[in-house]
């Protein structure tokens, strides 16, 4: 008599398909350190561009200001501020229409400050800074047309 025996091929356990714990664990932390680093970098490249908006409104807004003492032979008055920028100027004058469209807020959403006479020239035009107050240091520090000078 002849024994056959049959072996059962290896048979292999069924894996479930997707990831393991440790898999997703490692997966997560590498996002999160890649985040940090992107957030590292992109947030004071948005603060330098604020201040950069800041500086360029200033300095068109002293150009405005330029214009219209051009056309009127005087600064705009303290009581009349950089509105007057907005509509042309009265009297017989050439110019049909103002000297800016509309005036722009500062980056943070505050307006823009005007003094005649300033303290560092015949006006000062500025930005309170991210803080919205007079003076600070940094991110809050003054934005002003003296500091072209």
């Amino acid at each position: 008599m002849t024994i056959h025996c049959h072996s059962q091929p290896n048979l292999k356990i069924p894996r479930a398909n997707g990831f393991s714990f440790i898999e997703l664990m490692v997966a997560v932390v590498i996002m999160g350190l890649l985040t940090s680093v992107v957030v590292l970098n992109v947030l004071p490249s948005q603060n330098r561009a604020m201040v950069e908006k800041a500086r360029s409104d200033v300095a068109l807004l002293s150009q405005a200001i330029e214009m219209y003492r051009m056309e009127t032979l005087r600064y705009p008055a303290m009581e009349d501020g950089l509105d007057v920028l907005t509509r042309a100027p009265a009297g017989d004058t050439f110019r049909q229409e103002g000297f800016v469209k509309s005036l722009p807020k500062d980056p943070w959403n505050n307006p823009y400050q005007y003094l005649v006479p300033g303290e560092f020239g015949p006006y000062d035009v500025f930005s309170f800074g991210a803080d919205g107050r007079l003076g600070g240091t940094g991110l809050d520090a003054d934005i002003g047309n003296w500091l072209d000078e």
